[in-house]
């Protein structure tokens, strides 16, 4: 990654341009009034799915113009791009990274732009914009901790509930003059590295085995044990055919889950999603699939995979004698 982003490098970015970049919902913008130096925003509007196969021939025409060393990218977006490119069977630039930013990347998202993007690494970084970077892939697949800007304090779950490898994280940016004393909940849920090392060789700071999802993403089973995304979309990979998803969990014991589907057999994708959300909830879970066309973004601009309508106390699950921090 170091000898692809020089600094110098071309960046495409293609997310929602709430989070940053240029909006335009109105009108279509030129390449050239949403390129800024070395950076082009392939993307404008607010919602994805608006779309047309114009706006999406337009990205495609501009990554093999424009050829970026590294393409950014909401995983949901890049995925919904990709999902267009294999349908119509064309051909896009292939840059030297892909970084996924902004949303919890789904095993859905790997395979969907995996298929158009097949040798390309795909990396996963995670940051706010209160604390900046915080950790980074690194090509062993582990995250790593950018320990000389911020501190990371973890706080894990109790053993019920996945702990003490899975918890929290608190983060406290360290060379930022206003709020170098203010530390975070940044709401993301993390699971650590059981070893605390890495092959890669990077072994200071917390290292992280995977992101988990975020507070807002966690639901739980009938017997009130926590699931991360994390577990939800292991479990959800399981289904084929499925180009999104979403699960609501509407109240104690009762979940809505709505898929996005080519399958034609639709009748029996139902029964083996409610198999599998059985299995992992309980068999007295009340599941009801709901088969959408597509499904929106927050009004935030990313996606919600997974969410309860109750807000959870996460006080109440962590394991308040084993936490520690890290600098």
């Amino acid at each position: 990654m170091d000898k692809i982003a020089t600094g110098y490098h071309r960046e495409a970015i293609l997310v929602n341009p709430k989070n940053v970049g240029i909006k335009s919902d109105e009108v279509d913008l030129s390449m050239e009034n949403r390129r800024l130096d070395r950076f082009l925003y392939l993307n404008e509007k607010t919602d994805p799915l608006t779309w047309s196969n114009a706006i999406m021939d337009r990205m495609i025409r501009e990554l093999n113009t424009f050829q970026p060393a590294v393409l950014e990218a909401n995983p949901s977006y890049l995925a919904r791009l990709c999902r267009y490119i294999t349908a119509t069977g064309q051909t896009v630039f292939q840059p030297g990274a892909i970084v996924f930013t902004y949303e919890y990347p789904t095993n859905f998202h790997y395979r969907q732009i995996l298929q158009v993007f097949k040798k390309v690494p795909l990396v996963s970084s995670y940051g706010t914009t209160e604390t900046g970077y915080v950790f980074m892939q690194c090509e062993a697949g582990k995250l790593h901790q950018n320990s000389e800007f911020c501190r990371v304090d973890f706080q894990p779950f109790k053993p019920e509930h996945g702990g003490p490898l899975l918890g929290r994280i608190l983060v406290t940016p360290l060379n930022n003059p206003w709020s170098y004393l203010v530390r975070f909940d940044t709401g993301d849920i993390v699971r650590l590295e059981d070893s605390g090392e890495c092959s890669c060789g990077r072994n200071s700071g917390l290292i992280l085995s995977s992101i988990a999802g975020r507070k807002v993403n966690l639901t739980l089973t009938c017997s009130g044990r926590l699931v991360t995304l994390l577990e939800l979309d292991s479990v959800m990979s399981r289904l084929a055919g499925i180009e999104m998803y979403k699960l609501i969990q509407t109240s104690p014991g009762s979940y809505e889950l709505h898929l996005v589907s080519h399958r034609p057999d639709t009748e029996r994708l139902s029964t083996e999603a409610v198999f599998l959300l059985k299995k992992l909830y309980g068999s007295e879970a009340e599941i009801s699939v709901i088969q959408d066309t597509d499904i929106a973004p927050e009004i935030s601009g990313k996606y919600l995979a997974s969410q309860t309508i109750s807000p959870i106390d996460l006080d109440r699950y962590l394991d308040k004698g084993n936490i520690s921090g890290n600098n």
